[in-house]
């Protein structure tokens, strides 16, 4: 028996026996306090809580359990760099708006130095078209410091035209592209004259261009004219109409506020008016039979929204006109979308069809009446016939046409004489036989296609143009300063140090004359199709990109939000985008 106890006791751990000690040994001193002298009750806790924490110091500490593995530290990491880019972005878009609601004080520019003119839009035109991204876009980068800059525009607003389809639809509201025009001016340093008139006339031999105010409060003065050193044309181009019957008279346009207003409550008085009692069914077919002329860009996007506005606001609310609700887009040329890829507009003309909208390609309207438009139709045999094809609405979404005023300026320099799509210029943009007149946008002739982008980045250039214009001005100024004072130097030091200056100014000149010609770099071209979706030809290095899609669609509307001309407009975007995805379109009237 004892031999199995010492056999048990060898076989015990040393940390077991050394707490089977140091228990014994609280245990004694407790007895021996016991015995030597009465304890009270709460003395009595006070031993039994020393002895267990005799028990317990003696007892071996337990090994450090192993740290939890840091897992997700990426998302983490991730996490709280998106939420310091959301506050930078949210402190910078603060910023923003209190600059543009802060601006500083300007002073008068120095009245010795040239005047500057820049038109944008014209008069005499019964459609107003220009959109004026050519004379803003100089306006935002010319240094106004250098020159007494005045701005003729018959409208005070900058208007973002990609989304103008969609506020005939009541997805975006008008006012959230628009941009007040004095916001632009008012940033500057020195102060820009704006006058809101039409251009009637410009007189290149008098140097002097004659508005008109006719807005419907008339002054004392409405006619006036304002002298110019250097004239800058960005009056756009009138909707083409190609001398058809009918087309000014019936047809709506797609070029203004005013148009997108319009467009808008023709589209509700269709439905109405199909609603109407007793109305005769082949009336009611008429009545509600979209059609649109143009198959560029702004008639395919237009029909895109239309569509919509239909299947997702229009046949929920008046469901009586689901089967009678049809969209038509006509267009001359065999296809839409010319200026896309092949494989772009198969997947544009297939969109179209799920949609339920009709493509009439190979359609030239030849008379516009009421209630019908008059078509040439080319068959695929290749023989042409005549249709009839009637319409609650018409929306004439073509080309552009030279505008009267700048007609009459052609007319006046003989070397515009050939010239019959505007205003023939050279690779500065300056306006061939003038000096000192330039170009931009719609107006002007150069290898570019009429868009936005192309006026964008001609203002943008021209800018610059002006700007190195001035600094060289600048430079020639104080050359001859510089040679005045050389030769009153009254020692060779002196001359020497002059000799230096001279150099280095000649060298800034050099510098400052190296500004090339005009060059187009096209970023690509987007459309809305519809249905949530869209397509995009995108450059990309020494290629292009095509796609099509709801992800593009996405690109889409984040490429539109980063164009906007302001953070303002884009809030306002976004906001609207966010009503109607909550709240649906509004199918009122107004």
């Amino acid at each position: 028996m004892a031999g199995s106890t010492l056999a048990m006791r060898s076989m015990l751990s040393p940390s077991l026996m050394q707490l089977s000690a140091a228990s014994r040994r609280s245990v004694s001193t407790a007895s021996q306090v016991l015995r030597t002298k009465p304890i009270r009750a709460n003395q009595a806790q006070t031993v039994s809580r020393v002895a267990r924490r005799s028990y317990a110091d003696a007892a071996p500490s337990p090994s450090p359990a192993p740290k939890p593995k840091k897992r997700f530290r990426a998302l983490r990491w991730a996490w709280r760099l998106t939420w310091l880019s959301g506050l930078g972005l949210t402190g910078a878009l603060a910023y923003s708006i209190y600059s543009l609601r802060s601006p500083e004080e300007q002073y008068e520019p120095d009245p010795n130095k040239k005047t500057l003119v820049v038109l944008d839009r014209a008069a005499n035109a019964p459609f107003l078209v220009g959109t004026g991204w050519g004379s803003v876009s100089l306006l935002k980068k010319i240094d106004t410091e250098n020159y007494n800059v005045v701005v003729v525009s018959p409208r005070n607003y900058f208007l973002f035209t990609p989304l103008l389809p969609s506020c005939t639809t009541g997805l975006i509201e008008h006012r959230s592209i628009m941009e007040p025009i004095r916001n632009v001016l008012r940033q500057k340093k020195a102060t820009v004259k704006f006058y809101e008139a039409e251009a009637t006339k410009i007189d290149y031999e008098k140097r002097v261009v004659y508005i008109s105010d006719d807005s419907e409060i008339k002054g004392d003065i409405s006619h006036t004219e304002v002298p110019f050193d250097m004239l800058v044309i960005g009056v756009g181009a009138e909707n083409a109409t190609f001398g058809i019957s009918g087309v000014k008279e019936h047809s709506c346009f797609l070029k203004e506020v005013n148009d997108a207003q319009n467009i808008r409550k023709r589209i509700m008085d269709c439905v109405e008016t199909a609603m109407f009692k007793d109305q005769t069914p082949d009336e009611v077919k008429r009545l509600l039979h979209m059609v649109v002329v143009g198959g560029g860009p702004t008639g395919v996007e237009f029909a895109g929204e239309l569509q919509d506005f239909f299947n997702d606001d229009l046949k929920k609310w008046i469901p009586e006109i689901q089967d009678n609700f049809h969209v038509t887009l006509v267009e001359a040329l065999p296809n839409v979308l010319p200026m896309f890829s092949k494989q772009l507009i198969d997947y544009t003309e297939s969109t179209f069809k799920e949609e339920e909208i009709s493509i009439r390609t190979k359609t030239m309207v030849k008379k516009v009446t009421d209630k019908y438009i008059e078509a040439e139709v080319t068959k695929p045999d290749g023989s042409k016939a005549m249709e009839t094809i009637p319409y609650g609405l018409l929306v004439w979404a073509t080309g552009n046409a030279v505008r009267p005023v700048v007609r009459d300026l052609m007319n006046q320099i003989p070397a515009q004489k050939d010239s019959r799509r505007g205003l023939a210029v050279n690779e500065y943009l300056v306006v061939n036989g003038t000096e000192n007149v330039w170009a931009v946008g719609d107006c002007a002739i150069t290898n570019y296609a009429p868009t936005a982008q192309v006026a964008s980045q001609e203002g943008a250039f021209l800018a610059r143009l002006l700007n190195t214009m001035a600094q060289t001005d600048a430079i020639e100024g104080e050359l001859q300063k510089l040679s005045s004072d050389q030769s009153q130097a009254k020692s060779n030091e002196d001359r020497n140090q002059v000799f230096d200056e001279i150099r280095e100014r000649q060298r800034q000149l050099r510098r400052t004359k190296q500004i090339g010609p005009f060059q187009y770099s096209h970023q690509g071209s987007l459309a809305y199709i519809g249905k949530e979706r869209a397509v995009a030809d995108i450059s990309w290095l020494s290629g292009n990109i095509a796609s099509g899609g709801t992800l593009t669609y996405l690109f889409w509307r984040s490429a539109y939000l980063s164009m906007c001309f302001s953070n303002r407009n884009r809030v306002l975007v976004a906001v609207d985008w966010i009503k109607a995805r909550l709240f649906g379109r509004d199918v009122s009237r107004e």
